[in-house]
């Protein structure tokens, strides 16, 4: 099974300029749990801020997220697939870089992202399918 066959083509964006309360509304408004940061000058220049970012890093802190811009706790660079990958390639990409998330690019486009809760999802559907499942 391949990455264009489950991930997820609904991809937000938020500016690296603007503050941190502004993406948690984005975040909690649209129910998701992270956005591609588009920083400017450079359209193959992104990052991405997550829930656990935000909780982690700045509200468990009791930090202020209007005094504190996205790109201040946004990760770089993000880890870019092809949508051809294999969903098994994909999980070991993402065991190895002990991440929870990876985003399917066409060159400098972002096409997609596959998350762990995908890689679940995949998995039972495989399972269903009467694919070996590992």
């Amino acid at each position: 099974m391949k990455l264009e066959e489950f991930m997820t083509t609904k991809i937000k964006f938020v500016d690296a300029d603007q503050s941190l309360y502004d993406a948690i509304e984005k975040m909690v408004d649209r129910r998701i749990r992270s956005l591609i940061v588009k920083f400017p000058g450079d359209t193959a220049n992104y990052g991405v801020i997550t829930a656990r970012d935000i909780v982690f890093g700045v509200l468990a802190k009791g930090i202020n997220p209007k005094d504190i811009k996205v790109s201040e706790i946004a990760s770089k660079p993000i880890m870019c697939i092809d949508r051809n990958t294999k969903i098994y390639d994909a999980s070991k990409l993402m065991e190895q870089s002990d991440i929870a998330r990876v985003f399917v690019c066409e060159g400098d486009n972002i096409i997609g992202v596959v998350s762990l809760i995908d890689i679940m999802d995949a998995s039972l559907i495989m399972r269903a399918r009467g694919k070996h499942v590992s």
